[in-house]
Formats: structure tokens, C-alpha cells, sequence
């Protein structure tokens, strides 16, 4: 049981490095829209916690998968709103209307 969790444990830190490394060598005008759809990916995160959730037994299971769901939940809104922010900025500006509006 030990050797289990310890071989897990080992993963998890291995996976931390190697998503740390992967993370830095984005350059910073690609970050941004990489991260928001990645962040989409996270509705399959919700629905498996809503299954696990649906299983759950304790009072401890039952914790952990609402804060699951929450929390993906909150990963996929942020990802969407980022995602609109974006596209915001590549719409006209506003203020370009209004002069010529005042032109006329």
C-alpha cells in the first residue's frame, strides 16, 4: 500500500516539473489563448466528478467531489471569459463610430 503511494506521489512530482518546464517555454503572446482552451477542456474534468460525486459514500467524498465540480466549474468559466476578452479586442473600437457620426 505504501509502495502504491509512493509510486503515485512520485508521479505527481514528476509531472509538476515536467509542467513547469512546458509552461516557461511558452512565449507570452501565445500563453493567453493556449491556457483558455485548455481551460475548456476542463467541462470532461466536470462531468467525471459529477459521476464520482454521484458515487460517493462519506462525508469526505462528498467534500472532495463538490469542491471537483466547483472548481472545474470556475476553470471553464474563467477560460470562456478569457477567451471573450480576446476576441473583445480584436473588435472596432467604439469611439471610431462616434467620429464618424459627428463628421457627418
Amino acid at each position: 500500500m505504501t509502495n502504491m503511494i509512493l509510486q503515485y506521489l512520485t508521479v505527481f512530482i514528476l509531472a509538476i516539473f515536467v509542467g513547469i518546464e512546458v509552461i516557461a517555454k511558452v512565449p507570452a503572446i501565445l500563453h493567453t489563448p493556449l491556457m483558455s482552451g485548455s481551460n475548456a477542456i476542463h467541462g470532461v474534468i466536470i462531468v467525471g466528478s459529477m459521476i464520482v460525486l454521484g458515487e460517493a459514500h462519506g462525508g469526505l467524498q462528498v467534500a472532495l467531489g463538490t469542491a471537483a465540480v466547483f472548481l472545474a466549474t470556475l476553470n471553464v468559466v474563467g477560460g470562456f471569459t478569457v477567451t471573450d476578452r480576446m476576441l473583445g479586442m480584436f473588435k472596432a473600437k467604439p469611439a471610431a463610430k462616434k467620429t464618424d457620426e459627428v463628421a457627418k
